[in-house]
């Protein structure tokens, strides 16, 4: 089923067919003013959406807002919205889907474990790094020292040249 047959279906459909919406009639309004954040969704007709302000901050952000079928909008817990049936052939549908505390992203509140931990980890990667710098120093010295003292080989290593 495509797009457009979905708004066709749901712009004819009888009263009784949009179960889980509420009916707003011709020329009438509500108010809401949720306590959770949620979703207005028009599942038939045309409702005309006005919400509190400030309104202006940027060119979208307007209090007035035309939804048709299948737009939605986001209304904030608090937030007053006069919502106003504007179908010229009857009744307008809506939904009202509260948003799941799921779909808000927490972001962790600044404390000093935020930043104790991270620096306790860097601390012990620079003493790993130190550690390992040392014992390669060490080993290049020990290397460079016995070449200096005797010519001594590395084992298992014969000179370039050398027979078997």
């Amino acid at each position: 089923m495509t797009a457009a047959s979905t708004d066709r279906l749901l712009l004819s459909a009888p009263a009784g067919a949009l179960p889980g919406t509420w009916k707003l009639a011709r020329g009438r309004a509500i108010t809401l003013r949720p306590a959770m954040d949620g979703v207005l969704r028009v599942a038939h007709g045309r409702v005309w959406a006005t919400t509190d302000g400030p309104h202006g901050r940027t060119p979208t952000d307007a209090g007035d807002h035309v939804l048709e079928v299948g737009r939605s909008m986001v209304i904030k817990a608090g937030q007053r919205v006069v919502i106003e049936a504007w179908n010229a052939n009857g009744a307008s549908y809506f939904a009202w889907d509260v948003l799941p505390a799921a779909a808000f992203v927490m972001r962790p509140r600044p404390t000093p474990a935020l930043v104790l931990q991270p620096l306790a980890d860097l601390r012990t990667a620079i003493g790993l790094g130190g550690r390992a710098l040392g014992q390669l120093a060490r080993g290049l010295a020990g290397l460079a020292w016995d070449r200096v003292r005797g010519g001594r080989r590395l084992p298992g290593r014969r000179p370039h040249g050398a027979a078997v």
